[in-house]
C-alpha cells in the first residue's frame, strides 16, 4: 500500500531556485518523493517575526510604538497570558516586564501563576505611551497582589522619550510609593549621542544618577555602550543591570561590557528583553548567547563559564528585583524547575562520580547543552504551575489562537494608519 503524508496550514520554505514561499501551503508526500506543493486556505500568523531587519530606533518608531500604543486592556492581558505562559514552559519563574495595561498584567500573572515586577512604559505625553501618573495609579492598584507575587515598580521607557521634568517626576514618586525602578540605559550608540545633544553633554547613566534614579532598588536594561564613569557610578550607587544579549546582537546593537560590569561590582541578572525584539523567552538559549558572544567578543574560552551564567540567571536576577529567591535553600521561596535532561535526546550525560565533576558537568549541560523544552515542571510560590509542560491555568490552545488573532488585528491597524498618514 502506498504511503501518503498531507502536511497543511503550513508556512512552506523551499529554498529552491526562486526562493518560494508559499503561505498558507499544503504539501504532500507519497512514498519517498514530494507529491505536490500548493497554496490553501487556512491562516495562522504569530506574533513573532514581525520588522525582524530593522535596527533598534527603526524598529521602535515602526514597529514596538504603535504596537504597544494599540494595546487595549483585553490584547494587553491576551499578550501577557501568552508571554508568561512561555517564559514558564522554559523556565522562568519571575519577569521584571515593562508594558502597558498594567491591571491586565497582574491578571495573567496572577491566573498562570507566575511571580511578575511590573512596570509601565513611561514617556513624555508626546509619544503616547504611559504617564508616571498611570504607572502610581499601577502600583496603588496592583502592587502586592496575587498573594505578593506581583510588584509594581516605576518604569522609563529611555531617555530619549523624557526630559527633566519627567525624570523628576518618576524620582518623586519611586520616593513615595517606596518602590524600585526599571530602565533602558545605554542600548545603543544613538541613544547616547541623544543623551549628550539633549542633557548638556551628559551620558545616560550620569544623567539618570544627577535625577537620583539609580540605586539598590533599580534595574538598569542594555548598558552595553558604557563608559568608565558610568561603570564606576553604576557600582557605587549598586545599581543591578539586566544584560539581554540575543536582542542586543539581533538589533545590532552591540556586546554588553559583562566581565567590566562585574569586575567593578555590579550586580549583573541576564533578560531576554521582550521576545518581539528576540523571538524568544528562553533563558537556557539565552545564557549560551551571553557566554558565547563573551567569550568571541574577547577571543577567550575562560570567559562566560557556567557557573557564573548560571546565577546571573538566578540569584543576581533575584537579588536585583529584591526576591528571597533564586537558590534552592531551606526558608526561601520555593521557585524551583524540575528538568528532564534526557528531552529530546537532548546530549547531557552525566558521569556518576566524583560529585565535584558530576556538579561541573551539569553546569556545563544547563548553560550550554539544554533548552526549554527540558523544563518538566515549574514550582512558583509553592504551587504546582507547570506539570508535564503544561500550563496549568490555561488553555494553551484558546492563548495561542487569542494571540494569533489578536496580532494580526493590530498589524492590520498599523499597517492601514500608515497607509492614511
Amino acid at each position: 500500500m502506498p504511503r501518503r503524508i498531507v502536511v497543511t496550514n503550513a508556512t512552506i520554505l523551499t529554498l529552491d531556485d526562486k526562493d518560494s514561499l508559499l503561505f498558507p501551503g499544503t504539501l504532500e508526500i507519497r512514498d519517498d518523493k514530494i507529491h505536490s506543493i500548493r497554496s490553501s486556505a487556512e491562516d495562522s500568523d504569530l506574533a513573532k517575526g514581525y520588522g525582524d531587519d530593522a535596527p533598534l530606533w527603526e524598529y521602535l518608531d515602526e514597529v514596538w510604538y504603535p504596537a504597544i500604543r494599540a494595546l487595549t486592556p483585553q490584547r494587553a492581558r491576551v499578550a501577557a497570558l501568552y508571554s508568561y505562559a512561555t517564559a514558564l514552559k522554559s523556565g522562568t519563574t519571575t519577569v521584571n516586564d515593562m508594558y502597558r495595561q498594567l491591571n491586565s498584567l497582574a491578571s495573567a500573572a496572577e491566573q498562570v501563576g507566575i511571580r511578575a515586577v511590573l512596570s509601565n512604559d513611561v514617556a513624555l505625553a508626546e509619544h503616547k505611551l504611559d504617564s508616571a501618573e498611570d504607572n502610581v495609579a499601577a502600583f496603588k492598584a496592583n502592587d502586592g497582589a496575587a498573594d505578593g507575587r506581583v510588584k509594581v515598580w516605576m518604569g522609563l521607557e529611555w531617555l530619549p522619550l523624557a526630559d527633566e521634568s519627567l525624570l523628576r517626576d518618576v524620582e518623586n514618586a519611586m520616593k513615595d510609593l517606596n518602590t524600585g525602578l526599571h530602565i533602558h540605559l545605554c542600548e545603543s550608540r544613538t541613544e547616547v549621542k541623544n543623551s549628550l545633544d539633549r542633557f548638556g553633554g551628559k551620558r545616560p547613566v550620569e544623567v539618570a544618577h544627577e535625577a537620583g534614579l539609580l540605586g539598590p532598588r533599580t534595574v538598569a536594561a542594555h548598558c552595553v555602550h558604557l563608559s568608565e564613569t558610568e561603570v564606576e557610578l553604576l557600582a557605587k550607587t549598586g545599581t543591578s543591570v539586566s544584560i539581554n544579549s540575543g536582542s542586543n546582537a539581533k538589533l545590532g546593537n552591540g556586546i554588553a561590557r559583562v566581565q567590566d560590569l562585574v569586575k567593578a561590582g555590579v550586580n549583573v541578572g541576564i533578560g531576554v528583553d521582550a521576545c518581539e525584539c528576540h523571538n524568544s523567552v528562553d533563558m537556557f538559549e539565552e545564557m549560551k548567547i551571553t557566554s558565547y558572544m563573551q567569550r568571541a567578543l574577547h577571543e577567550d574560552p575562560v570567559l562566560g563559564q557556567p557557573g557564573p551564567i548560571l546565577r546571573m540567571a538566578t540569584l543576581n536576577g533575584a537579588k536585583a528585583l529584591g526576591l528571597d529567591a533564586g537558590t534552592i535553600e531551606v526558608g526561601k521561596k520555593a521557585d524551583i524547575i524540575l528538568i528532564d535532561l534526557r528531552k529530546d535526546m537532548m546530549f547531557t550525560p552525566l558521569l556518576k562520580g566524583p560529585l565535584e565533576g558530576r556538579r561541573k558537568q551539569l553546569d556545563s549541560h544547563l548553560v550550554f547543552g539544554c533548552n526549554g523544552t527540558g523544563v518538566d515542571t515549574v514550582i512558583v510560590d509553592g504551587r504546582i504551575v507547570v506539570r508535564d509542560r503544561k500550563v496549568l491555568g490555561i488553555n494553551e490552545e484558546v492563548v495561542r489562537k487569542e494571540m494569533d488573532e489578536m496580532f494580526a488585528a493590530v498589524v492590520d491597524e498599523m499597517q492601514r494608519k500608515q497607509e492614511t498618514e
